[in-house]
C-alpha cells in the first residue's frame, strides 16, 4: 500500500479524534459557565442560587433552566467551534482570489493552446478548486504525449482523473457538516427534553394539597421556557450554518465541473 493511500485511510481516523475531543471540551466548558458563570451567587437575590435571580439579570435566569441547561450549552459551543471550522476550511479550499475568474483564465488559457499558463494559475489559486484543476490539467498533458488510444479513451481518462481528484477533496469539503445538522436535530429534541421536565414541575406545584405552591409553579414554567428558548435558538443557528455552507460547498463544485468540463471538451475539439 503506497504512502499516500495510508495516510488517507489515517486521515478519517485523526478527524474523528480531533472531533471527539473538540465536543468533550465543549462539554466541560459548558458544565463549568453552567455551575460557576450562571450559577454565581452574585447572580441571585439574597447570594443564595436557590433563590429568584435579580431583576435583569439573564445569566441567573437561565441557570433557573435547570440541569438540562448545560447540555444545550454544549450543543451551541459544539455548534460555534464547527461552524468556524468549516468557515476557515471553506475560505482555505476557495484559494485566493475569485474562483469564477480563477476558472475564466483557466478557460482562456486553454482556448490559446497554453497548457503550462493555465497550470501556473492554478498554483497561484491554490485550493481544492485549483487542485483538482491542476491534476486535470497534468492529465490532459499526458493524455497528448500518449500514443495507441483514441480521443475518444483519452478524454475518458481525463473525465476519470477529474472524478479521481473531485473524490479526494470533496471529503475536505464536507466533513464535519453532519454535526452541524445533527445539531439542528439534537438540539430541539434536548429542548423538548427540558421543557416536558418543567412542565412535570409545574404541574406538581399545582398538584400540591392546598392552595399550589406559587413559586414552583413559576420555577417549572420558567425551566420549561428557557430550556425551549436555547434548544430553538441553538438549532436555529446550526441548520442556518449548514445550509450556509452547503451552498458554499456547492458553488466549489459547480466550478470544479465547470472547469474540468471544459478541459475535456477542449481537449476533444482539439484531437478531432
Amino acid at each position: 500500500m503506497s504512502k499516500a493511500k495510508t495516510n488517507d485511510l489515517k486521515e478519517p481516523k485523526r478527524s474523528g479524534f480531533f472531533s471527539g475531543i473538540a465536543i468533550l471540551a465543549c462539554l466541560v466548558i459548558g458544565w463549568l459557565v453552567f455551575l460557576f458563570v450562571m450559577g454565581n451567587p452574585a447572580n441571585f437575590e439574597g447570594n443564595d442560587p436557590n433563590n429568584h435571580p435579580l431583576n435583569g439579570n439573564p445569566l441567573g435566569l437561565i441557570y433557573k433552566g435547570g440541569y438540562v441547561v448545560p447540555f444545550l450549552l454544549t450543543l451551541f459551543l459544539v455548534t460555534i467551534t464547527f461552524a468556524i471550522e468549516r468557515f476557515l476550511t471553506i475560505n482555505k479550499a476557495k484559494g485566493r482570489g475569485n474562483t469564477q475568474q480563477f476558472v475564466r483564465k483557466v478557460q482562456y488559457n486553454l482556448e490559446t493552446g497554453n497548457v503550462n499558463a493555465a497550470i501556473a494559475e492554478c498554483d497561484k489559486q491554490k485550493g481544492s478548486v485549483a487542485n483538482v484543476v491542476r491534476a486535470t490539467l497534468e492529465k490532459y498533458q499526458e493524455m497528448e504525449t500518449i500514443t495507441g488510444m483514441d480521443t475518444e479513451q483519452k478524454v475518458l481518462a481525463i473525465r476519470q482523473e477529474v472524478e479521481e481528484a473531485t473524490a479526494l477533496e470533496l471529503p475536505m469539503l464536507e466533513k464535519n457538516l453532519v454535526i452541524l445538522s445533527t445539531m439542528g436535530s439534537v438540539a430541539t429534541l434536548i429542548a423538548l427534553l427540558g421543557t416536558v421536565l418543567g412542565m412535570i414541575k409545574a404541574f406538581s406545584a399545582l398538584a400540591t394539597a392546598g392552595a399550589p405552591d406559587p413559586v414552583a409553579l413559576a420555577n417549572g414554567i420558567s425551566e420549561a421556557l428557557i430550556n425551549t428558548a436555547l434548544g430553538i435558538g441553538t438549532a436555529a443557528i446550526a441548520i442556518i450554518f449548514y445550509n450556509f455552507f452547503t451552498t458554499k460547498i456547492d458553488a466549489l463544485t459547480y466550478a470544479i465541473d465547470e472547469c474540468s468540463f471544459s478541459i475535456a471538451n477542449t481537449f476533444a475539439a482539439k484531437h478531432k
